[in-house]
């Protein structure tokens, strides 16, 4: 054999492992994410009171232990009504 054919043969040979390969692992996965993928349902409600939804306004921690432990800085910010951003 000559070696333009062997070189044919083998770029042959690599090119249809390649799509082989390639067609057996989009059937593998790609069917195995499909199969993953289910719709969720809501839960059931369990007949207890609904869930609050948060108001948005920030309600400072005023128990003297907490206070005790934070800084100026934080007091500040939750008499100012503010997210505390300081430790």
């Amino acid at each position: 054999m000559t070696n333009a054919i062997r070189k044919t043969l083998i770029g042959a040979a690599l090119v249809g492992t390649t799509l082989t390969g390639g067609a057996l692992g989009a059937t593998l996965f790609g069917s195995a994410s499909a199969q993953t993928t289910s719709p969720t349902t809501a839960p059931a409600s369990s007949g207890s009171a609904p869930i609050a939804t948060p108001t948005g306004t920030f309600h400072s921690n005023e128990d003297a232990t907490h206070e005790a432990g934070e800084s100026a800085a934080r007091e500040a910010q939750e008499n100012a009504g503010q997210m505390p951003t300081v430790p």
